[in-house]
């Protein structure tokens, strides 16, 4: 049986053939630092491992990802030549999602912010909480949406509405996210459980090996186009990394106040 003992961010439990897999940092609302970052770069891959057959994907608390932790952010601002390991576990962990064959459920049961969304939305089957809200404000700290946004967001609901949502970072509720395509389901909270207990054991209950290779046929396009786009735009991203105004979006979010940009 696959053990996952090197991980301190996420846990696991097992029902069956299906595996829950939780971002783990609840007092942080799961935000992502460099060790939350560096175990979502092997996750995938291990998953693919795994004697389960369905994964479930959820956050501990109340959120599901609230993005990039603020002091990770600095770190990466005062240390740029780590942002090249950031840069390399960024594309790991959409090829990983993109080469797990597995089914994978994402249990949206709070917010999934910037690199949780991205996680969110490359999952297969995305059952969200009528409370959730999604989406990716890069913009909003002076970044680049480059760790998959640009590749998954015009997939799911045009480019003209993906270029809105990721050029102003704001943040869509569950209910219109469904309507728009965004997620698969948004359901009341309290019955966010058995939505997903019903649809994960609808797909255990399935014939395992047609259900995984036809996730693997669909998946195609996508990983073609996640290597066609990734490394640039991790590239853009890594160069917003130096700006003055990343650097003023960090010290606005920790001052409480609005950021002022200059475009430098």
């Amino acid at each position: 049986m696959m053990t996952y003992d090197d991980y301190e961010c996420i846990s696991f439990s097992r029902d069956g053939k299906i595996l829950t897999v939780t971002l783990n940092r609840p007092d942080v609302l799961n935000a992502v630092n460099a060790r939350l970052h560096t175990e979502l770069s092997t996750l995938f891959y291990d998953l693919q491992r795994d004697e389960a057959e369905i994964v479930v994907l959820t956050g501990a608390g109340k959120a599901f990802c609230a993005g990039g932790d603020i002091d990770w952010m600095q770190e990466g601002i005062d240390e740029p030549a780590g942002f090249e390991t950031t840069a390399y576990e960024a594309k790991q962990i959409v090829f990983g999602l993109l080469d797990l064959e597995k089914p994978i459920i994402c249990r949206l049961n709070g917010d999934a912010v910037g690199l949780g969304a991205t996680i969110a939305l490359f999952c297969d089957i995305i059952i969200a909480a009528d409370t959730a809200r999604i989406g990716d404000p890069h913009v909003s700290v002076g970044l680049v949406a480059g760790d998959g946004g640009a590749v998954i967001w015009p997939q799911l609901i045009g480019y003209a509405r993906a270029k809105e949502y990721l050029m102003t970072g704001k943040l869509v509720g569950a209910a219109e996210a469904a309507g728009m395509g965004l997620v698969n389901h948004a359901v009341a909270a309290d019955a966010l459980d058995a939505e997903v207990d019903k649809m994960a054991k609808r797909l255990a209950g399935g014939a395992s090996k047609a259900i995984r290779w036809t996730k693997v046929s669909v998946n195609i396009g996508l990983k073609q186009l996640a290597h066609s786009i990734m490394d640039t735009s991790i590239s853009y991203e890594l160069m917003s990394n130096l700006t003055e105004d990343h650097q003023e979006a960090v010290n606005a979010f920790r001052e409480k106040r609005r950021p002022n940009f200059t475009g430098k």
